[in-house]
């Protein structure tokens, strides 16, 4: 273990740190000549949902004909984005208010920012002004940096504070604390808000659905999406564009790598690769699928030095909504990967799961991969979740090449 790993897991090292953060985000903005403010910058946070909320915004802006650029757990840039490889969301700022300054550099009118709760905890996102902020949701997450909710829901609340718009998800519980913080807001939701989903229509290729006289059709499935495009809508309804920019916008999004796609070689079983590896994420994965009537066969793991308090939460979900479970590694880090495991199989036993017999241990993940796709039958879905986009895996002695998608098409092909 690292020198700075060990500091980390002092209780008051990310208190004792701020100082630092603050004094580092201001030299990043000074050195770069305060580049966001030379941009229109809409801010999207929340557990679950940013990323694809960033790019579904993004597309609308773009489609319409204005100049946007991104930044996400993903990718960043204007036009060709770039793979974004780090495991981090939003960035430290440096490289935030330098890949800002090149964005604004492009002739770049909007910036479409994802937020997490550490960034605005520690600065980074200082001397950016937001001219919107949507909200997500809000469920228990990253409490070993936080450790208490408290904190984590209030560290988000500092982009409401500071924003001029904020467009805010009423069906979570969370959104009166964030009403309270921002200067003007608008709601949404389906069961609750000023602007509500109506005649939804759920299907393994998208979602569809109308808010007063706007009707979006998307390509990415899942209840969740009608979320996050209903909030990416009324941003640009917000920003004054039509409902034909909008509904255009939202339709011609293919796909957000990582983020419920669809794997198809040929294969007489559906594969879905996600990113879900918090509790609410992975329940929302399942939730989209329940109409299907095969077999569910799930790869999942969980990473280390990343609150471990849901390991065994995520196990027992995992075996309820599953025929068959296959426990693997994630990014263990400096975390021993049987140690890890071991959590997961303590839920996922709870919940009735046999081990070796509908609950498999494969510690290797590439070997988990291909035990799942064997085990697939005509009708089934297999389920490759919590790494999604990303491009290595962070194991002991550093990071190694793999990505779930290229593992995925590989073994189908073979």
């Amino acid at each position: 273990m690292s020198f700075k790993s060990t500091l980390e897991k002092l209780p008051f090292y990310n208190t004792a740190v701020l100082p630092y953060h603050y004094l580092q985000s201001v030299v990043a903005g000074a050195k770069n000549g305060w580049p966001a403010k030379k941009l229109h910058v809409i801010g999207v946070t929340g557990t679950n949902g940013k990323t694809t909320t960033c790019f579904m915004l993004w597309h609308i802006l773009n489609s319409a004909g204005y100049k946007t650029g991104l930044m996400t757990t993903v990718a960043w840039g204007v036009d060709d984005l770039e793979p974004e490889l780090a495991h981090m969301t939003t960035v430290d700022a440096l490289t935030l208010n330098k890949r800002i300054k090149k964005i604004a550099d492009s002739g770049a009118e909007y910036l479409v920012l994802e937020v997490t709760s550490h960034a605005l905890a520690e600065f980074r996102t200082l001397g950016v002004p937001f001219e919107i902020a949507i909200f997500t949701n809000l469920t228990h997450e990253h409490l070993d940096y936080h450790k208490t909710f408290a904190n984590y829901r209030a560290a988000k609340g500092k982009l409401f504070k500071n924003a001029d718009f904020c467009i805010l998800n009423a069906d979570d519980p969370s959104c009166k604390f964030y009403e309270n913080l921002s200067k003007k807001y608008i709601t949404y939701g389906i069961k609750n808000g000023e602007n509500r989903a109506e005649n939804i229509k759920l299907g393994v290729s998208g979602v569809k659905y109308s808010c007063g006289d706007i009707k979006i059709e998307t390509k990415i499935p899942g209840k969740f999406n009608v979320y996050n495009s209903l909030a990416a809508c009324l941003a640009g309804k917000h920003l004054g564009l039509t409902n034909e920019q909008i509904e255009n916008g939202i339709k011609t999004l293919d796909s957000v790598e990582g983020r419920m796609n669809i794997i198809d070689e040929g294969q007489d079983f559906t594969v879905i690769v996600d990113y879900a590896h918090a509790p609410d994420a992975l329940e929302k994965v399942f939730d989209s699928i329940k109409g299907h009537k095969g077999r569910v066969i799930s790869v999942h793991g969980g990473a280390g030095r990343r609150d471990p308090s849901t390991r065994s939460v995520r196990g027992a979900i995992l075996a309820k909504y599953s025929d068959l479970v296959i426990i693997t590694e994630d990014d263990s880090r400096d975390e021993d990967p049987e140690k890890i495991a071991a959590e997961f199989i303590r839920g996922a036993k709870k919940e009735g799961k046999v081990l070796g017999k509908d609950l498999i241990k494969e510690l290797d993940r590439e070997k988990a991969i291909k035990l799942a796709l064997e085990k697939a039958k005509k009708g089934d879905v297999v389920l490759i979740l919590g790494k999604g986009h990303e491009k290595t895996i962070l194991r002991a002695d550093g990071p190694h090449e793999f990505n779930d998608t290229e593992i995925i098409v590989k073994l189908l092909k073979s």
